[in-house]
């Protein structure tokens, strides 16, 4: 199989950029693409003479004017020329200011560093900002270093040719501090592209010199790229230690493959259980080993050199445990407590008058009924059951296809407080065996209930009836749901109160109203039973509740709100993502544990499982689209120079294997407090602290959790300034990392976050899906929702929106700052927070970009609300489509999700409600009761002066 360095996910090698869906590696340097940085007065003066000519259709329009187009911008204050705007701005000398307000990251010094910036969707990263230093002796390992910092990979000792290693090397230089002064050199968003500062390692730490030794990003991130030596160094510095684990990065294993170890010879710690990695130390000629956690000398396995199917010896560094720091181990016998189990899927449909009314039961029969094909079922043991609710449980007996005269049985019990089996068979029948009858089963079952009246929900029943079902084998349960579970087990009501909504007493609507959804979801995990659920209701349904099933079990909540299969949009979104949903491979009885060197302990757990023991989390069903965070605590001193962090997910395979995945994350320690700044990720330390503040926002409320956050980034700023500034802001700035220049924009964009934001408008349902998602997104996809992209389209450069000749990928314009200063009146532009698109229409749009976008002349005919874009036959439209195609894809960023976004098209004088549902996403501007980008670095500076 091939090796996982074939591109890092978010954080492309250097040479292969475009894969990532931005504009290709010619592009000039990103200081040549966008405007000078604003002078005190306005703008800089236009740059005559450079700009680019391009027809468009008939007429000859100044293409690429905009923000973000690839020509040397000129200036503008950002009006339509008299006498009427043009496509994108005719006869209109001015240009709209760039996005990249500042010079660019890692060049802020007066280093000189030769810094390259953007290429594709990661940035090049700058030399001056990633360099190891300007250690005497070590002038090499910069480069290599910055050449590497794009793949993560191991710095200085990936190079090193020796397959033996030493115990203790000398310190190499680790990245350097470069201070920034975030209120004269502002931020851009092109910076959350950046890969993370590496992690520089000593020379030979590893055993082999293999590039993939350690592991890349996209699968188990650090808070901190360089571990503080002592508790007191990390608690003085007031950085967390956490990691972000994601073992996943695409839905299916042919999306993402890593090396499989089929011969079942693994070698692992007598003492601390750590499997056998590259930052191991082989002894007495290669016969003994030495554990890189706890030193122990343990002995290499007899058939560790021996290929035993081909009967000859094999070269012992050929092994991929030894080159690769993400592999898959196929477990022997030893590791299965019961024969695996088959794959066991439950479907509990809501069959009350709401979900038979909106289309929800004939939408979701109808696709289960189409992705029979795609459910996994390579071993042929997959099952499948139904169970209906509504004021009765509807349990559905399906025959075997050999019975062909014996159609499927619906069997009602009406006792909802202690539900019984009716059968003891055919209520959970192999999918292969009774195909026939469940394809039968599932056309005809929308018309079973088509004048169903009833508006009673017993979900809960149908709940613990299902659980009865499924217990002895274990599963995954998915709920499909379009109203409040109101009789029975479980049983909810209606208790939304606008007049709390905004006040501190709404964090209580958030709480669980029934004790039940937490403890059968103990029960559940207990069980191997996961369950999923999906929700539909236009009326409250109390998601706050309903999500505490996924959140125990290993499962996800996904929310549509308002619903309705009438509307081709909402059929055709539900129906391609519950698809991917059921095509998706999930690992079976899965458990996670972190292991790590001496003097480490991993000490709390955050995301969608049951915390089994103290530092193992169990899931029934392990999803492959969500990720999880584990905070690091320092018990002891560390003493070597090197500290491993090794994740280990046990799971059976969709198809009755039993699997052990392990990550192994190298990273140097260090006694400085600057080192441990300067290799501070902030895209990960956002992640950390969205979980805690998901957390925070249940226990004391959403008060609590925002000025938790707040109080976070002035500590951070202030301790940066006492410790690392000299205690002085120099001129009236506000310094801090340039590695950590989007820590301040990512704060406010969790502050301002659905799930956390300070309004009464919000329904407490949408608050509990969001806070949901807050909490399990993969990392890539957090970062856009906490803070989404906008591109500017009427004027992007040539190349977007077409494939890249070398990666064949389509180019995406290079984003844009999320403020409506970058907005012109005659532009067109894409807003995308991962969950839901917008296509802004400024109000301005000259005909022609309507016709060529819309095919209408007159922007009062252009259909707004949730739609698509025409397919017409010209260029433009063309390419805009791939654009809004290509900010989807979740793959090329190396996460797996089923979520395809809703496209919402808005006019800049259209719908008032559609119009500042878009604007809430623009995080610097001031919105409801939060403030502008520029009011919160005001009062982040008087607080650190302070």
């Amino acid at each position: 199989m091939a090796a996982p360095n074939d591109g890092y996910g978010q954080y492309p090698p250097q040479q292969q950029f475009a894969e990532d869906g931005q504009y290709p590696t010619e592009q000039p340097a990103f200081e040549q693409q966008t405007s000078p940085v604003p002078q005190a007065g306005g703008f800089a003066a236009p740059d005559q003479g450079k700009k680019k000519k391009r027809g468009y259709a008939t007429q000859a329009f100044e293409y690429g004017v905009g923000g973000n187009s690839a020509a040397t911008p000129a200036a503008g204050a950002g009006a339509p020329a008299p006498g009427g705007a043009a496509y994108p701005g005719q006869g209109f000398q001015g240009g709209y200011p760039s996005p990249t307000q500042g010079v660019p990251f890692g060049q802020q010094q007066q280093q000189g560093a030769p810094g390259g910036q953007p290429a594709a969707g990661g940035y090049q990263a700058p030399d001056a900002y990633y360099n190891s230093g300007p250690s005497p002796g070590l002038t090499g390992m910069g480069g290599i270093t910055s050449n590497m910092a794009g793949m993560n990979l191991q710095g200085p000792g990936a190079q090193q040719p020796a397959p033996q290693q030493m115990p203790q090397q000398p310190r190499p230089a680790l990245n350097q501090l470069y201070p920034t002064d975030l209120l004269n050199q502002p931020f851009n968003v092109s910076e959350l592209d950046l890969p993370p500062p590496p992690c520089i390692l000593p020379p030979n730490s590893s055993v082999t010199q293999s590039p993939t030794a350690n592991c890349p990003p996209k699968y188990m991130r650090s808070t901190l790229n360089a571990a503080p030596t002592t508790h007191s160094l990390l608690k003085k510095s007031k950085l967390p230690f956490a990691l972000v684990i994601q073992p996943y990065a695409a839905l299916h294993d042919i999306d993402d493959q890593v090396p499989v170890i089929q011969d079942q010879v693994i070698a692992r710690c007598r003492r601390c259980r750590t499997y056998i990695n590259p930052y191991v130390v082989f002894l007495d000629q290669g016969h003994r080993w030495r554990c890189n956690m706890c030193n122990l000398t343990n002995d290499v396995p007899q058939a560790f050199d021996w290929d035993a199917a081909a009967q000859k010896s094999v070269n012992r560094w050929d092994r991929a445990e030894l080159n690769h720091s993400v592999v898959e181990f196929v477990a022997p016998q030893e590791y299965m407590v019961r024969p695996p189990q088959p794959l066991v899927y439950l479907f509990l449909f809501d069959v009350s008058y709401a979900a038979v009314s909106s289309g929800l039961l004939a939408t979701s029969a109808r696709t289960i009924l189409d992705s029979l094909n795609r459910i996994p079922n390579a071993d042929r043991r997959t099952r499948i059951g139904f169970i209906a609710a509504d004021s009765s449980l509807h349990y559905f007996a399906i025959p075997k296809d050999t019975d062909e005269n014996v159609e499927t049985n619906m069997l009602v019990i009406s006792d909802l407080d202690e539900p019984f089996l009716p059968v003891p068979q055919d209520l959970l029948v192999p999918l292969t065996e009774s195909r026939n009858s469940i394809e039968n089963f599932l056309t005809k079952l929308p018309e079973m209930f088509q004048n169903n009246q009833n508006n009673g929900s017993c979900m809960g029943s149908a709940l613990r009836a299902g659980h009865k079902l499924i217990s002895p084998l274990g599963g995954k349960m998915v709920v499909l749901s379009a109203s409040l579970p109101n009789m029975g087990v479980g049983a909810l009501t209606m208790r939304e109160d606008k007049k709390l909504l905004g006040t501190s007493k709404e964090s209580s609507l958030l709480q669980t109203a029934n004790s039940f959804y937490k403890s059968f979801a103990v029960e559940c995990s207990k069980n191997q039973v996961s369950i999923d659920m999906f929700l539909f209701s236009s009326q409250y349904q109390d998601v706050a509740s309903l999500s505490n099933l996924p959140r125990y079990t290993g499962g996800q909540t996904w929310f549509y709100p308002g619903w309705n299969a009438g509307r081709a949009e909402d059929a055709i979104k539900f129906a391609s993502e519950f698809s991917d949903f059921l095509s998706a491979e999930i690992g079976l009885e899965a458990v996670l544990r972190v292991r790590a060197t001496t003097g480490l302990r991993m000490s709390t757990f955050y995301g969608n499982f049951f915390n089994r023991s103290s530092d193992l989390c169990a899931f029934p069903a392990f999803p492959r689209d969500q990720c999880y965070v584990v905070e690091v605590a320092i018990d002891e001193n560390l003493q070597k120079n090197v500290v491993c962090l090794q994740a280990g997910v046990l799971y059976t395979t969709c198809n009755g294997e039993r699997r052990i995945r392990v990550m192994t994350l190298a990273l140097p320690t260090t006694t400085s407090m600057a080192d441990v700044y300067a290799s501070a990720d902030q895209c990960a330390i956002t992640t950390y602290f969205s979980h805690k503040a998901v957390e925070r926002a249940l226990s004391s409320g959403l008060d609590a959790a925002r000025d938790a956050l707040q109080s976070k980034l002035i500590e951070l700023l202030q301790t940066f300034k006492k410790e690392l500034a000299g205690g002085s802001m120099g001129g009236g700035g506000l310094q801090f990392p340039a590695n950590l220049r989007g820590l301040p924009v990512l704060f406010l964009g969790l502050i301002k976050n659905v799930g956390l934001r300070k309004s009464a408008q919000i329904p407490s349902d949408l608050r509990s899906a969001a806070l949901c998602l807050l909490s399990t997104l993969p990392l890539p996809l957090l970062m856009q929702y906490i803070y989404p992209r906008l591109y500017s389209l009427h004027d992007m450069p040539d190349n977007a929106g077409v494939p890249d000749p070398e990666t064949s990928q389509i180019v995406l314009p290079p984003p844009v700052n999320l403020s409506s200063e970058r907005f012109v009146s005659y532009g067109l532009y894409l807003i995308d927070d991962g969950q839901t698109q917008f296509l802004w229409v400024g109000r301005d749009a000259v005909p022609q970009l309507l016709e060529d976008v819309f095919g209408v002349a007159d922007r009062t005919q252009i259909r707004v609300g949730k739609g698509t874009i025409a397919e017409l036959d010209n260029d433009f439209n063309e390419r805009v489509r791939a654009v809004i195609q290509k900010s989807k894809d979740h793959l090329s960023r190396g996460v797996g999700s089923i979520t395809v976004p809703h496209l919402y098209i808005i006019r800049e004088d259209g719908e008032p409600s559609l119009k500042l549902w878009a604007q809430t996403l623009l995080v610097e501007d001031r919105a409801d009761q939060g403030m502008s980008f520029g009011q919160w670095m005001g009062s982040l500076r008087e607080k650190v002066v302070q």
